[in-house]
Formats: structure tokens, sequence, C-alpha cells
């Protein structure tokens, strides 16, 4: 009865040694479920985000990720298009990012994020050092496993679709 009760401490320490390493970037990435990779596009711009079995992503542009002790990206460095690198640091509530913060060419921004009852983001809005802006999804279009695969938005009067391919582990 011994050797039974220690097999099975030994199984329930490795599930929560698995539960601390494991990351929140599928929840990042706005989606749920065993995923593997997505990848997005709007406007022609194409982005590729792989993500391991652990739940880290990995995606071009994005480097100095630092994570909390439970797994959630606290901060990230991202290139932009013109290749200028900005540190954004990201607030989290109940498994998602309900804001982000930069500093772009001497000026503070911050994004904060509402949600839909499908826990897609239902609209943004930005802070450019007192100028903001306020981006609406709508229209959106989902996968059999619940992840959202199109969405329509507009920015500064230009209607925007953007659509996502969602690969998942088996």
């Amino acid at each position: 009865m011994k050797k039974v009760m220690m097999m099975l401490a030994l199984v329930a320490m490795s599930f929560a040694a698995q539960a601390q390493t494991k990351f929140h970037d599928v929840e990042f990435n706005e989606a749920s479920g065993p995923v593997k990779k997505i990848v997005s596009s709007v406007m022609g711009r194409e982005q590729v985000t792989n993500i391991s079995k652990d739940g880290k992503m990995d995606r071009e542009g994005l480097t100095n990720a630092v994570y909390d002790a439970e797994g959630y990206l606290q901060s990230a460095t991202m290139t932009m298009m013109q290749g200028q690198a900005v540190d954004v640091k990201y607030k989290w509530e109940n498994g998602r990012v309900v804001s982000q913060s930069m500093n772009m060419m001497g000026r503070d921004m911050t994004t904060k994020r509402t949600y839909n009852d499908k826990g897609a983001v239902a609209a943004e809005s930005m802070d450019f050092g007192g100028q903001e802006m306020k981006i609406p999804y709508t229209d959106y279009k989902y996968d059999d496993r619940g992840n959202w695969i199109s969405r329509k938005t507009e920015m500064m009067g230009q209607e925007m679709v953007q659509t996502r391919t969602i690969e998942y582990y088996e």
C-alpha cells in the first residue's frame, strides 16, 4: 500500500511541476486548446507564431521575453516595421492581457483591451501621448474549437479584415 501511495504522490508531483512550467502564450494570442501554430494576416502582412507543447511562443520580432512564476508574459522587446526595437510591458487579469504599454519615438503609448463573451478582443483603446484612438473588432468567425479565424476592424476610417489559420497538436 505504501508503494501505491508513493507512486501516486510521484505522479502528482510531476503534474504539479509541469503546471508550474507551463506558459500562457496561447491565451496571449487570444486562443485556447492545444495550439501549435497561428498564421495571422492583415493587409497582406503575415505573421507566424509557433507555440511549443509547454505553451511558449516563438514569433519573429519578439525577443527578450520575461515571464512571471506562473508563466504569464510580463514584458518583451518587439521589433517594429522600420526595425525599431520597443520594450513592451503587459498587464494580465483573469488570464487575459488587459493592457500593454510601451514608449515609441519618445512618447508613452498604452493599449487597453475589452473582451467579448467568447474571450476575443471586442475593442482596443490606444492612448498615444494624450491622443486616444478606439479600435473595434466585429464580425468574428470561429473554427470548430472556438478560436477566432476572421474578424473585421476599423482604424482611422479604413476597414480591415484580419484572418488567421490555427494548427493544433493532435
